[in-house]
């Protein structure tokens, strides 16, 4: 999993609430068995026209949001099965961190697990994001470290994180990974229990 401290970028305004993963992620893309290759199909129903050409209405069409890795959503983003396909999605397609009143439960500790972080942030304050972002070129510094969001404009938020999850993720470690820390531990406890 890759490690997260301090992530600078763009930031695509994503007005849409109750999001669920089968919009995320279409259930006629989940026959792979890689975490990778879904970027291409995030969001594929809305992207793209029923003749398979982009929706020029769709946020993450327009040009000025080309390259975004800093999601802004609104509340109950994650929400319906517990696909973890869809957070591969996200992360495949180049988001870094997602932002929102509220996410989903299985969506969030999916995001936890590879890597995604999901920031937690008052409905004013993701009102705020959304008409600072809307021209474009609006990009956000999320720091896990001080778990802080900022801007260059003077946009200035604290978010609150679950403390396993932040180690986890400044780490870059998976609960395997975590696990595996210890391995001298559990071979010695191994060898004076057998």
């Amino acid at each position: 999993m890759q490690s997260f401290n301090s992530h600078t970028g763009l930031v695509v305004p994503f007005e849409r609430e109750n999001v669920d993963t089968d919009q995320i992620i279409p259930k006629q893309f989940l026959k792979r068995i890689e975490r990778t290759g879904y970027g291409e199909f995030l969001f594929y129903d809305w992207r793209f026209q029923s003749n398979g050409k982009p929706n020029p209405s769709f946020v993450l069409n327009a040009q000025e949001y080309a390259g975004a890795t800093v999601l802004v959503a609104g509340r109950n983003f994650g929400c319906g099965s517990s696909r973890e396909h869809a957070v591969w999605a996200l992360r495949d397609y180049g988001f870094r961190a997602l932002i929102a009143p509220s996410f989903a439960d299985i969506f969030t500790t999916n995001s936890a697990k590879n890597g995604l972080l999901l920031v937690t942030l008052s409905p004013a304050q993701i009102r705020d994001l959304m008409t600072r972002a809307q021209p474009g070129a609006f990009e956000l510094t999320v720091n896990l470290e001080s778990c802080t969001v900022s801007s260059a404009d003077g946009f200035s938020a604290q978010f609150a994180i679950d403390p396993f999850t932040r180690t986890s993720l400044l780490l870059g470690l998976d609960e395997i990974g975590m696990t595996l820390q210890h391995e001298a531990e559990i071979s010695e406890y191994e060898k004076s229990h057998c």
